[in-house]
């Protein structure tokens, strides 16, 4: 496990400023995305555990955006670069270094979780440990938002990412990886991709029962 997650680590480190320009504006071309978002958002205020993990917020844009969301939210990365780059551009707001199967979060602590395409480069047969992570550091009611690249095959599609090897998933199995790991998923939206790499875009909201 350790290896892939070296690379990506040195991969985004190696990124970061260019990664950051990239969405200096956030998520204003990617109207699909901020509406998800902004429901995932309004579920979480509605739970009344307003406590939310933005893991794998890179350089901290949509950890910014959820804060204006009125979330208390706070970002994990695994890229030491990343983080210290989302630090100075949101100096008000948390960010830690962390890796994703071992969340710095007590039990039960979180109203939510947004994996915003952070578990793109995990591998497939590594994907339930990263899940059941996200579920334990949920409180029960809690929501998971999870972003990635939708491929409309029957199996995982390893690909040439721009900065390091990813995967692209059809959504009807990763729904599935979320109900091995104890959640519901109760809303999915695939859509065209908003860049030139031609898998879908897909988001899963789903709930801790």
């Amino acid at each position: 496990m350790l290896g892939h997650q070296d690379e990506t680590r040195a991969a985004y480190d190696e990124v970061v400023d260019l990664y950051a320009s990239m969405f200096a504006n956030g998520l204003e071309t990617h109207p699909f995305a901020r509406n998800m978002i902004g429901t995932f958002a309004e579920l979480v205020r509605g739970t009344g555990n307003l406590r939310v993990a933005d893991v794998g917020c890179g350089p901290g844009h949509v950890t910014a955006m959820l804060h204006d969301l009125g979330l208390d939210v706070f970002g994990l990365d695994l890229s030491p670069a990343m983080v210290a780059h989302a630090r100075r551009a949101h100096p008000a707001l948390r960010f830690d270094e962390a890796r994703m199967e071992a969340l710095p979060v007590e039990d039960g602590a979180l109203g939510g979780v947004l994996s915003h395409y952070s578990m793109i480069h995990t591998p497939p047969g590594e994907l339930p440990a990263l899940l059941a992570e996200q579920v334990r550091a949920l409180a029960p009611g809690g929501l998971l938002l999870v972003s990635f690249f939708g491929t409309e095959g029957p199996e995982p599609v390893r690909f040439d990412h721009k900065v390091t090897p990813a995967y692209s998933w059809p959504a009807e199995q990763f729904a599935e990886l979320l109900a091995g790991a104890g959640l519901v998923t109760f809303a999915r939206l695939l859509h065209d991709p908003a860049s030139e790499r031609g898998f879908l875009d897909a988001h899963l909201l789903a709930r801790r029962p």
